[in-house]
């Protein structure tokens, strides 16, 4: 193989062909080498022929993070891909790490091309329907790599300033008290009535979307598989979709008026006379 490799990062989105990227495709489809999860590589099964595949299991992310940095280095073209957003809860971070450790600086084999991809909370918004329009944070419930103290004051932290709040990884066959804890530290700071939506799978054939509140969410199947999103205090429900409001109500009209009290919003735009 020639020197100068590239390490393409990518993120393949929630995982049908319709929702990953032009540039995420195109990094596949011109890779020699693709890394991944074995989810990940059957999602993107089509387009595969005639390369080199490395798959592994769950919790072999180093192996994988440092196949591909190997291979690459070599001077092979790889694609590592990630499901959603690799630089979110993803394979991105752990490369650098790894070029860390190695010693790696810019200019150096392998180039890098980090890909981005539509995030878990993105895609399961989009099939419940506004829920992240104003401010939101997103909390993985996996104390694999975090302790559990931090991630329970990180929820505290998040509820009780109002975000809505997407929780990753909520719950395994063998991890099932951490939704039960953070469903407690949220309901001290939200009413029960919070809407809350549980999206399973997006995008894939065995989605299943559930609308629920605080109070009820709970008596639902939840699994790795699930995205929790938690309204705020301003969320409702309507027409069986989620809408967390922007706040332009409280300022405007429907009619784009001003209400009174208010002040309208004013142009960022400078001219040329007040140069």
């Amino acid at each position: 193989m020639a020197e100068g490799g590239i390490l393409s990062v990518v993120g393949i989105g929630p995982g049908d062909g319709a929702h990953a990227t032009p540039a995420a495709l195109e990094a596949i489809r011109n890779a020699q080498v693709v890394v991944g999860y074995r989810t990940y590589i059957k999602l993107v099964r089509h387009l595969l022929e005639g390369k080199e595949v490395v798959q592994t299991g769950m919790t072999e992310e180093i192996g994988r993070a440092r196949s591909a940095v190997e291979r690459a280095r070599a001077g092979a073209n790889v694609a590592l891909v990630s499901s959603g957003d690799a630089g979110v809860y993803g394979m991105a971070g752990l490369v650098f790490e790894v070029l860390r450790e190695i010693g790696w600086k810019r200019g150096d084999s392998p180039t890098l091309n980090l890909v981005p991809g539509i995030t878990a909370a993105n895609s399961c918004a989009s099939r419940v329907g506004a829920p992240l329009v104003h401010d939101s944070c997103t909390i993985s419930l996996s104390d694999l790599l975090t302790p559990w103290a931090v991630i329970a004051k990180r929820i505290e932290a998040a509820a009780s300033s109002d975000f809505v709040i997407s929780l990753y990884n909520p719950a395994s066959g063998r991890r099932t008290r951490q939704i039960v804890e953070a469903h407690s530290i949220i309901r001290r700071y939200r009413e029960g009535s919070t809407p809350v939506a549980l999206v399973k799978g997006a995008y894939r054939e065995a989605e299943k979307v559930v609308m629920s509140d605080l109070d009820h969410f709970l008596d639902y199947e939840i699994g790795m598989l699930t995205t929790v999103i938690v309204g705020n205090s301003h969320t409702f429900f309507f027409e069986g979709y989620m809408v967390t409001p922007r706040g332009y109500t409280r300022k405007y009209t429907l009619e784009g008026d001003v209400l009174p009290g208010q002040q309208p919003g004013r142009s960022l735009v400078v001219r040329e006379e007040e140069v």
